[in-house]
């Protein structure tokens, strides 16, 4: 059976006992851990540390594991969304000594699942990417095999900001992109953390990739998109994509969700669909952004039963 969770990026001012304790009340299975570097970063849902992986023993690992149980809460996967391809040396270098270390503390943990993107350099095409692709992301996907642990790369394109023009910041846009990735990396622990929000304003298909790449799906984020056609018509596919589509919550954008959940159990998905919030209705306060999670808690619910052991938990 699929389990429910959360992104914790959304909360990021939390503890890690408070991210489990949300999710455990809120009625969520699971819970995907931010594992930023410790610092502040300068891009939305980015810097938040939820597990500190630098140093990370059987010690770090034991008190992770037992906050989590605490609250009957599972770890879907370790997070960190940096861009290993930037065209900053020095940038990439750190962005490829972190994820190193949370595969690490993925694989310390049991979790055996961390998620990421591939990253890019924006100012080049994707053929202009590939040589700098392979040569970081051969010896990441060894490693990972070495630790039995699966990387999910999320599809996401981010191109959302002139920083970020005109490529975007992450190489795995599309199925072309995938299947060249997988050509070229076959290994089974190199996959996908698939978001079909992205799919949506980019004007593709959202659900057959779920059959096409049934293989690859290692992990699920649950964000919805909403297009806003007039503001399309007035600007065109060529403007910033922020200009004519919003994300919003599971349930309140273009996605059909029941038809999607079908169609990802079908394929015999059986992994984690997390809540991803990217909703500005709901970010003004602590209190709107766990009442984001408790609506898309709510909403979900009605695709994703309650695991026995969830409903059968005392409060």
């Amino acid at each position: 059976m699929m389990q429910l969770g959360l992104v914790s990026a959304i909360l990021p001012d939390d503890s890690l006992d408070s991210v489990c304790a949300t999710a455990g009340e809120l009625g969520y299975d699971c819970v995907e851990l931010m594992c930023w570097p410790v610092g502040k970063a300068s891009r939305r849902y980015a810097g938040v540390t939820h597990v500190d992986v630098a140093n990370f023993d059987e010690a770090a690992a034991a008190d992770v594991r037992a906050v989590a149980e605490r609250h009957g809460i599972s770890i879907s996967g370790l997070g960190y969304y940096p861009n290993p391809l930037a065209p900053d040396q020095a940038e990439a270098d750190q962005a490829i000594e972190q994820i190193r270390k949370v595969i690490a503390a993925s694989a310390q943990l049991g979790v055996n699942q961390m998620n990421t993107f591939v990253g890019r350099d924006w100012t080049k095409s994707i053929d202009g990417n590939w040589p700098r692709f392979l040569e970081t992301w051969i010896p990441l996907v060894k490693f990972a095999e070495q630790h039995g642990v699966r990387i999910g790369i999320e599809n996401c394109p981010m191109l959302f900001t002139n920083d970020e023009w005109p490529g975007g910041k992450n190489l795995a846009v599309s199925p072309a992109v995938w299947r060249r990735m997988f050509d070229a990396i076959p290994s089974p622990n190199f996959g996908l953390n698939y978001d079909p929000s992205h799919l949506v304003w980019q004007q593709m298909d959202y659900v057959a990739p779920l059959r096409d790449f049934a293989d690859r799906l290692f992990h699920i984020h649950a964000k919805d998109v909403r297009i806003n056609k007039d503001r399309l018509d007035d600007v065109g596919i060529l403007a910033s994509p922020l200009e004519y589509h919003t994300p919003k919550l599971p349930g309140l954008g273009d996605i059909d969700w029941g038809r999607f959940i079908s169609v990802l159990g079908d394929t015999g998905y059986r992994g984690s669909v997390c809540v991803e919030v990217e909703d500005k209705a709901y970010e003004e306060s602590a209190t709107t952004r766990r009442m984001s999670l408790q609506q898309s808690c709510t909403y979900l619910r009605n695709f994703l039963p309650l695991r026995e052991s969830r409903s059968l938990r005392k409060p």
